[in-house]
């Protein structure tokens, strides 16, 4: 596996905040494995940055947080001051239709 060092320390960032937000929200371990459907072991390794782990389970730790609509900022598409000037020139486009001969 290639491990590229900014993601491996994003993960372990990531891995920090997930285990505060346990904390915080005093759940144990056992606890929180359990309402992801994972094993301790797993969950260890989300809190530790293991690259591991399923997104599914990244997907379900975030739900069982209350914060997945968090996950609609990865990858949101941007748009920049250049990019709505070009979008506001171009023309908008129509939709062609043939007219249909009515035969009696």
């Amino acid at each position: 596996m290639v491990s590229i060092i900014e993601s491996a320390h994003a993960l372990v960032d990531l891995g920090g905040r997930l285990r505060a937000a346990r904390i915080a929200g005093n759940q144990t371990m056992a606890v929180f494995a359990a309402r992801l459907g994972v094993s301790v072991p797993t969950l260890r390794d989300m809190e530790r940055g293991a690259p591991t782990v399923q997104i599914g389970t990244w997907i379900n730790a975030l739900w069982a947080l209350d914060r997945l609509e968090e996950l609609a900022l990865v990858l949101a598409q941007r748009a920049n001051l250049l990019d709505r000037a070009r979008e506001a020139k171009r023309p908008q486009r129509k939709r062609a239709y043939a007219k249909r001969r009515v035969r009696k």
